[in-house]
């Protein structure tokens, strides 16, 4: 495939960037079935996905429908009982291959998921790496698990132990913000326990899936086993979901789609269904803190990736007592510190560029204070919002309780611990949160009564791929990585075999 072949050559950001001046025509993907690259079945039409830099389309992705989704389902279908009947080892080692090609192009990856989402090119290269951990996690997670057996006293006495089988089709569906990251944190350990599945990547960010697709050849994934669809939610998302021959869902995204794929899934009672859904997360900055440090920590988990990471800290809130030390010392760090073009990127598309938009126009009618950034352009040139800090908003405001996910952040005052913890918790999302202070006690004490399915104390971001990923209330149901993620793509069973007969 040309358009492949030829893509598989920019890892630069040089090279892509010529080859896009010399572009007349938009970059067109096609979807990945039973191990090749496919036409839609009955459309000939095309979603334009846009460059965040400059606003032009340099992409089009394949309006794929529900004749191509069942397209999918038969060819995975066909693949899973040898797939789930491949050995541990033989898992493992796949998925160790698939890993080694991606590392040998991680340059590729980095360059194009920077240019395909807006990120920067470092940014790119951590979720690039961190791609690569999980196909080597889930390769070797596969090779040491351990399951329960017991003796049941009796005559005869009775062996009881647990059996795990795969699910078998899965729909993996996955959102913009990290559209390498978070593809491959489904796809890894839907391959390692013997699942098979159908891909959807967002439509706004499918290019390194695209790229993915051939590392999957490259390394010689048997036929089927892993397919990727392109196209919207109403066209290939619903029809993954609805779909009687897919057995598991596992989807991150927005709390409305996943509202709908639990209506969708109801009466499919056996269905597995895990979903991430995002948050509105808290920062707590207690009196004891050291204020630089508490500073540098609170903007880069508010302004990472442009604030479009689930995990991101966009509520903060103070002590009274050092909040005008904190304040003054924040904004100046996060002057010198996020800049556009150079530490930060663009915001994903045009649409999210204007829903950050209209929360900052709320901002301003509600009298909030500006401490830096303002309204940014009805008519961009490029998706370009710079980094927003706000205070004197009331904590009943759609600014503060709404999902804005772009580099706003709000900043309130608290006098009590409690009021702290009340703050935290005034929120129907609850996926993560973080608490800064010194005192031990303090960490144990408010992280256990903070409602988040992550609390990080005097750190963010950090994760060890075996511990439970997913939030509480509005945020999800369901946990993935290690163990977890073995409970969404595994069925279990106990059996009870006597010693005697």
């Amino acid at each position: 495939m040309e358009t492949l072949t030829k893509l598989w050559q920019l890892n630069t950001e040089q090279k892509a960037d010529e080859f896009l001046a010399s572009q007349r025509e938009p970059i067109r993907l096609r979807n990945f079935v039973g191990n090749e690259f496919l036409h839609c079945a009955t459309s000939n039409e095309w979603i334009n996905s846009f460059n965040p830099r400059n606003g032009k389309v340099f992409v089009q992705v394949p309006l794929s429908d529900s004749t191509d989704v069942e397209v999918a389902v038969e060819t995975a279908t066909k693949a899973f009982p040898s797939w789930s009947q491949t050995s541990r080892k033989a898992r493992s080692q796949m998925l160790q291959r698939i890993a080694s090609i991606i590392s040998d192009e991680k340059e590729l990856f980095a360059v194009w998921e920077s240019i395909d989402q807006g990120k920067t090119l470092a940014r790119a290269r951590v979720e690039v790496e961190r791609a690569i951990d999980n196909f080597n996690y889930f390769a070797t997670y596969i090779l040491h698990e351990e399951s329960a057996a017991r003796y049941v006293d009796g005559s005869p006495s009775v062996l009881t132990y647990e059996h795990r089988s795969p699910v078998g089709v899965f729909g993996l569906i996955t959102p913009w913000n990290m559209p390498l990251y978070l593809l491959t944190w489904k796809i890894a350990p839907c391959l390692a326990f013997g699942c098979v599945g159908i891909a959807k990547p967002s439509e706004v960010t499918s290019i390194t899936a695209f790229l993915l697709a051939e590392v999957f050849k490259k390394a010689e994934l048997p036929s089927g086993v892993m397919n990727i669809v392109f196209g919207d939610g109403p066209g290939v998302g619903s029809a993954l979901v609805r779909s009687t021959r897919v057995r598991g869902v596992s989807f991150t995204g927005g709390p409305a789609t996943g509202v709908q794929i639990k209506r969708d899934t109801a009466e499919d009672i056996g269905k597995h269904v895990s979903l991430e859904l995002g948050g509105k997360n808290p920062v707590l900055v207690f009196d004891d803190v050291d204020i630089p440090n508490a500073v540098s920590l609170a903007a880069r988990a508010a302004f990472e990736n442009s604030g479009q990471i689930c995990l991101c800290g966009s509520r903060i809130y103070v002590h009274r007592r050092i909040y005008d030390n904190f304040m003054s010392a924040f904004v100046a760090y996060v002057e010198k510190n996020y800049r556009l073009g150079e530490t930060m990127g663009p915001v994903a598309s045009l649409q999210h560029y204007l829903k950050i938009r209209s929360y900052l126009l709320q901002a301003r009618v509600e009298s909030a204070k500006f401490h830096i950034g303002g309204i940014p352009s009805e008519e961009p040139d490029g998706y370009w919002v710079p980094p927003v800090i706000l205070s004197g908003i009331d904590t009943n405001s759609q600014v503060i309780r709404d999902e804005i996910f772009g580099p706003v952040v709000t900043v309130t005052i608290f006098d009590r611990e409690d009021e702290a913890i009340a703050l935290a918790n005034d929120n129907v999302n609850g996926l993560a949160a973080i608490v800064m202070t010194n005192d031990i006690s303090r960490m144990r004490r408010v992280g256990e009564r903070i409602d988040a399915g992550l609390v990080w104390v005097n750190c963010w971001l950090v994760r060890e791929l075996g511990t439970a990923f997913g939030g509480l209330k509005a945020s999800g149901v369901g946990r993935e990585g290690g163990a977890h993620s073995r409970d969404v793509f595994t069925n279990l069973r106990t059996l009870h075999v006597p010693s005697a007969w």
